[in-house]
């Protein structure tokens, strides 16, 4: 078996259609090795290699228009295998992919033009290193990181198969994309590959097909290294249908190939596809070298002699490359979604409601009246855990926001985020309306598959323990690195779980979530908090949320003593202050779990005479975000004396409580006991809070 066709196969003139294919095929081998090679930087061996793949399933079978990428019932492309980005930026580019706005308009330049490839890897090309949703139109997800591209693909085929059994209507078939992910060993290795391949294959996804480049190269060399298991009787256990193409370069066992799994309506697909990495007999340099590193100018002049194409020309496109791309996939796009776009206006017309529910949830927008059944909750000592008030404002939510779904990682009873009003029923493999979604025990691929949800248009949250994030951190990095609105909702905030011990009882986790950028933190206090947080939560439209929730009751405050809830919109706000009206000596600055101990401390201080403030700061991203003025009116300068409260790592605080103040927090992993032991043991106490802060009066009363 070899890499390419026979060197009497390479196109020449006159033009006829296999020639194309193979002209077509070289000129995308080409552009990735000369990207590369400009940049001195990058993968040229995986681009070379599934050319021939890649261009068999856009030229042949992929429903995408260039000139409308973000069509609602296009097929998804997503290069899981994100090192070979160049193999995207080529066909982005042959395919002349219009670049789109935030706003949903089309901008009308290309996504990623001639230059853009010359700049591979460079500052403000749209040819990133690897693919980045966002910054290159027709880039369906974010990869690199190996593993999750497949991962988020079971997302968008969930979401495909959700939409279909909720909007399409008899004669009116508005959703019956495929979702392609092209992959390789690495993201065969990677655990979340094989939690979501697993789920995928519990729940039948028919429109979903994986096609995996097994070259057995990896960056240390053959995969003989560390992985010989059967990938393919793997699958076959999951339940996938798998089929083999034992030649890259094999177009029309490629096209059968793709066939086959169209025709398949039952299971996911996996083809795996042998090739050779690189572009034919082993080289000086070995494959691995071409996986990983440019090839050198000698080498691509050998490749290039190899494939019958000028050994000096470099970003060479052929004139009949462009129009067979433009004649061939983009006019059968361009056909299909006007055809689309036909039946929708009349779909619009004799299902007016379903039809304005897809224009707001393709923009992201919400329905009239969406906070409606959010209530007020009444102050009461004993209060609601997080959880608990958030599982009555998720579902107060969900019940106006139709496309709202999501589920746990096996742990919706504990973390309270089940659906539970009149037909919200659970997504499974006989029944695609569902929308309670249950992951299992994957925690990684559950944040990854929200992700896919969420580009695909749909509102998802996912649930778990707060400990829990460790597993889920890739995928969070790329919610907000995708700016998708996800809600990634956990519970168990802090040592309040208690008994579970120290491997449950999370104390890094939140200085993770305040340090990823664009990821907002949302830690309240009490039920309305919880209700407020919701308000400022949904009409985001490119942000993702950790919702950080209590396992434990917490009370919830009277409203006509302390100030309403909706201060939480700007991240902090001023809680309580001095009943005399006077400025404060001391501020107490706390959220989640910790606000009623500071609020406990704060009555104590007041009735010892000490003019004491307490600041709820539920978001530090929002509360940063608020002007300056805002900031310094909640906690202003002048009052050094400053005590913050957290049942977590201190990381962070002294941003807020500044050199003189103090922060009472974890320095440990804490240690299995009842809660109130715990909260004991470390300082969590209205007493130690109010000793901390008198001593902060005293410290910062003798500083100048």
């Amino acid at each position: 078996m070899t890499d390419v066709q026979p060197q009497a196969s390479v196109p020449g003139t006159p033009v006829n259609a296999p020639d194309l294919d193979q002209l077509s095929i070289s000129t995308i081998r080409t552009l990735a090795m000369d990207a590369v090679q400009a940049a001195n930087s990058g993968h040229p061996g995986t681009p070379m290699a599934m050319a021939p793949v890649a261009y068999t399933l856009w030229s042949r079978h992929l429903r995408f228009d260039p000139s409308n990428p973000i069509w609602s019932n296009r097929d998804r492309f997503v290069l899981s295998a994100g090192h070979a980005s160049t193999l995207l930026y080529a066909l982005l580019h042959l395919a002349n992919v219009t670049s789109v706005n935030p706003q949903y308009e089309a901008v009308g330049t290309p996504a990623v033009s001639l230059d853009d490839l010359r700049g591979f890897r460079q500052l403000d090309s749209k040819a990133p290193g690897h693919p980045e949703y966002r910054w290159t139109s027709g880039v369906e997800a974010t990869t690199g990181p190996l593993g999750t591209g497949i991962a988020t693909s079971v997302g968008m085929a969930i979401a495909g198969e959700w939409q279909a059994a909720t909007f399409n209507r008899p004669g009116y078939d508005l959703f019956d994309y495929d979702v392609y992910a092209l992959c390789g060993d690495g993201d065969m290795m990677e655990g979340i590959g094989s939690e979501a391949a697993s789920l995928a294959g519990h729940l039948k996804l028919d429109n979903l097909c994986w096609i995996y480049d097994s070259n057995r190269i990896t960056i240390e060399g053959s995969t003989e290294l560390a992985f010989s298991e059967d990938v393919a009787t793997r699958f076959m256990g999951y339940g996938w249908n798998v089929t083999r193409v034992g030649d890259a370069n094999d177009v029309e066992m490629l096209d059968r190939a793709f066939t086959v799994f169209k025709q398949e309506e039952h299971r996911p697909t996996l083809i795996i596809v042998d090739s050779h990495i690189g572009y034919g007999a082993p080289t000086k340099q070995g494959t691995a070298a071409a996986h990983g590193e440019p090839l050198g100018a000698d080498e691509v002049r050998a490749a290039k002699k190899f494939y019958g194409w000028p050994q000096d020309a470099q970003f060479r496109v052929p004139d009949e490359v462009y129009r067979h791309f433009a004649d061939g996939s983009a006019a059968r796009g361009e056909s299909l979604r006007r055809e689309w776009e036909a039946q929708f206006e009349k779909y619009r017309h004799e299902f007016p409601e379903l039809g304005e529910a897809l224009d707001n949830m393709q923009k992201r927008l919400l329905p009239a009246g969406w906070d409606a059944g959010i209530q007020e909750f009444p102050a009461d000592p004993k209060g609601l855990a997080g959880r608990e008030a958030n599982g009555k404002v998720l579902n107060a939510v969900a019940e106006k926001v139709p496309w709202l779904i999501g589920g746990a990682a096996d742990l919706a009873p504990s973390t309270k985020t089940r659906l539970t009003f009149e037909g919200a029923g659970d997504f499974s493999p006989t029944d695609r309306s569902g929308r309670n979604l249950h992951f299992g025990v994957r925690e990684h691929a559950a944040a990854a598959i929200a992700n896919g949800l969420s580009l695909s248009k749909i509102r998802p949250f996912q649930s778990g323990f707060l400990i829990f994030s460790d597993f889920q951190r890739g995928a969070l990095r790329l919610s907000a690195l995708m700016e998708l609105p996800v809600l990634h909702i956990f519970t168990h905030d802090s040592i309040g779980v208690g008994e579970d011990g120290p491997t449950h009882q999370p104390v890094e986790h939140l200085a993770m979530i305040r340090a990823t950028p664009g990821l907002i933190d949302m830690r309240p206090g009490d039920a309305n908090e919880v209700a407020e947080a919701y308000r400022a939560i949904m009409p985001l439209r490119h942000e993702p949320v950790a919702l950080v929730l209590s396992r434990q009751a917490l009370p919830t405050l009277d409203r006509s003593r302390f100030a309403p809830a909706s201060g939480v919109a700007r991240g902090g706000y001023v809680l309580a202050d001095p009943a005399d009206g006077q400025p404060p000596e001391v501020i107490l600055i706390a959220c989640g779990s910790e606000l009623s101990l500071a609020v406990s401390a704060w009555e104590t201080l007041t009735g010892d005479g000490v003019r004491a403030r307490v600041v709820s700061l539920p978001s530090w991203e929002l509360f940063d975000a608020q002007e300056q003025s805002y900031r310094d009116e909640v906690l202003p300068p002048s009052v050094r004396a400053r005590v913050a409260i957290e049942q977590a790592s201190e990381f962070g605080w002294h941003r807020w409580v500044g050199s003189d103040g103090a922060v009472v927090a974890m320095s440990t992993f804490g240690a299995s006991a009842p809660l109130k032991a715990l909260q004991t043991k470390f300082g969590f106490t209205p007493e130690a809070v109010v000793k901390v802060a008198k001593q902060s009066i005293e410290r910062t009363a003798t500083r100048p």
